[in-house]
């Protein structure tokens, strides 16, 4: 179980600091195993992003969450790992010049492409994370092979194999392991370029950087907690203590995120029996009401979870024969966040759903609902993009459950 993380991008900037957004991924690997046969399965939900999004853009932003979609779930369902899944994913959206990950992220105030990128695998708790890194198209895969590299052991001399790199000894480092490099300047797009000249123009007629222009981070400063341990993803397994499996991605503002450690407090939080109102009163009492932030004016910040647990198929079924339960939420305090999810038993993806703009807002928006399999064996479940615009501070939450 694991996910990784980047961020999405926006037009403009909004009347708030809810600009910055995360483009998320979180892959659940789940297998069942028959006398003859192993049949894999698994479900993906990604994210792009709790802030603000343009409206304009909605059709490309859904676009690529599609396509992320079916990467993750065509690597599942050829044997691949779920950490090899969420790589695929994610080089899908970084190579999206619509999405602030890899081409097209946000410049740096020297007018540079500089990444963060993290994964997390749940069965072995290894962490691989890369950040302020220029001159690797895809951070991902640097960050998915700091993983992998770190699962063999120590290093010649008993040392430590690394688990975060940044700048350019993470450039180095991809390098030396065969991960090719790229001119920065490729990397440019016309929407971020145009992005970075309305707002360093903004920036030179101010005296300080104000929130706003979180967008043009400092040179060499990973102010996105993309690449900090327990603040942009979190995955862990069933154990002794953990009746069920997590993977929590989180996205908005960094420093919110990262002087919470958001998610990882989901994670532990969602161990709870009951997990929409755990996520809830997590969003509440850890984020919102969190003396960490007593002095900010607003909290932003977004979070997708993926949870799992063995039940029976039937309530009067053998104890042999188990049913994998599988239940997704988000919630975030931002303008809007778009998801989109998908099973390994779904179809190419079709459509989408979208909420218009229109959708009433409440305090709090709860779906609760349940999908499983056809007699015919094929899932209910269809692969979707929601798009969900509210307003800041609200807390709007979602729970699906899904069996198979």
């Amino acid at each position: 179980m694991t996910m990784e993380k980047g961020m999405s991008s926006g037009e403009g900037l909004p009347s708030r600091s809810s600009q910055v957004s995360a483009v998320k991924i979180t892959a659940k690997e789940l297998e069942t195993k028959q006398p003859h046969k192993e049949k894999r399965g698994g479900f993906v939900l990604v994210h792009a992003g709790a802030g603000y999004h343009s409206e304009s853009k909605a059709k490309e932003y859904k676009h690529v969450c599609k396509r992320a979609c079916q990467k993750a779930i065509e690597k599942l369902q050829a044997g691949a790992l779920a950490t090899d899944a969420v790589t695929a994913a994610l080089v899908e959206l970084e190579d999206s010049p619509f999405t602030n990950a890899g081409m097209g992220s946000n410049l740096n105030l020297l007018g540079e492409i500089e990444c963060d990128a993290s994964i997390m695998d749940g069965k072995s708790l290894n962490f691989g994370a890369v950040g302020a890194l220029s001159g690797i198209k895809n951070p991902v895969s640097v960050a998915n092979r700091l993983l992998c590299e770190g699962q063999k052991g120590k290093l010649s001399a008993g040392r430590i194999p690394p688990c975060f790199l940044v700048g350019e000894g993470a450039y180095r480092w991809a390098v030396d392991h065969g991960i090719p490099s790229c001119p920065p300047n490729i990397m440019t797009t016309r929407f971020s370029l145009a992005a970075f000249k309305r707002n360093k123009r903004k920036l030179e007629l101010a005296e300080r950087v104000e929130t706003d222009f979180i967008q043009l981070k400092k040179r060499r400063q990973s102010s996105e907690k993309a690449a900090l341990y327990g603040c942009g993803c979190w995955a862990e397994n069933t154990g002794a203590h953990n009746p069920y499996s997590t993977a929590v991605s989180t996205s908005g503002c960094g420093e919110h995120l990262v002087r919470t450690i958001l998610a990882r407090e989901c994670s532990h939080a969602l161990q709870a029996e009951d997990a929409h109102q755990a996520l809830l009163e997590t969003m509440q009492n850890k984020f919102i009401s969190s003396p960490f932030l007593a002095s900010e004016d607003g909290v932003l910040g977004g979070v997708i979870v993926l949870r799992s647990c063995r039940c029976s198929a039937e309530p009067n079924s053998s104890p042999n024969k188990q049913t994998l339960l599988v239940e997704f939420l988000w919630s975030h305090t931002t303008e809007s966040m778009c998801v989109g999810y998908m099973s390994a038993q779904d179809g190419k993806a079709k459509k989408c759903s979208c909420y218009p703009c229109w959708w009433p807002v409440e305090d709090t928006l709860l779906f609760n609902m349940k999908y499983g399999r056809k007699e015919s064996g094929e899932s209910c479940l269809k692969p979707k993009d929601i798009w969900l615009p509210v307003a800041s501070l609200d807390i709007w939450w979602t729970w699906f459950s899904y069996c198979w």
